[in-house]
C-alpha cells in the first residue's frame, strides 16, 4: 500500500498485459521469489515482511494511473515492481490494482514529452 493511495478504496482487477511500465525497475529476485510463494499459498517471511503480515495467496494491490483517450484506457504503473514481476512469474493474468483516474497532462509530469509515444 502506498502513502498516496492508502485511503483510496477502489480496487479493480486489470489484465497484467494491459499495464504499461514505462520506467525499467531495479529488482531483488529473492523478494520476487518470496512473493511468488505467497501467491502459490506458501507464505514465506522476507527481510521486509514478517509472516504475521502475510495473507496467503494475496499481494497488496498495485497502484496504476488510468488515462482514457478516445474511449481507450491505458494503465501505467510506476511502483509495485516486485509485485508486478511476481504476478508475471506466477502466470497470474488479472491483478488487483488501485486504479487512479489520471490525465495525459498529469502523466506528462512523470514521462515528459515521451508520453505521446504511448498514445499514437
Amino acid at each position: 500500500m502506498s502513502l498516496q493511495t492508502r485511503n483510496y478504496g477502489k480496487i479493480e482487477f486489470v489484465p497484467l498485459s494491459d499495464i504499461i511500465r514505462p520506467i525499467m525497475p531495479v529488482l531483488d529476485n529473492e523478494k520476487i521469489d518470496t512473493m511468488v510463494k505467497t501467491l502459490e499459498g506458501v507464505p514465506t517471511p522476507s527481510k521486509t515482511c514478517q509472516i504475521e503480515n502475510i495473507v496467503s495467496g494475496e499481494l497488496p494491490p498495485i497502484d496504476v494511473l488510468c488515462v482514457s483517450q478516445n474511449g481507450v484506457k491505458k494503465y501505467f504503473a510506476f511502483g509495485g515492481c516486485h509485485r508486478f514481476q511476481a504476478y508475471d512469474r506466477a502466470g497470474v493474468p488479472m491483478v488487483k490494482c488501485k486504479v487512479l483516474p489520471s490525465t495525459k497532462s498529469q502523466l506528462k509530469l512523470y514521462l515528459g514529452s515521451s508520453v505521446d509515444s504511448f498514445f499514437d
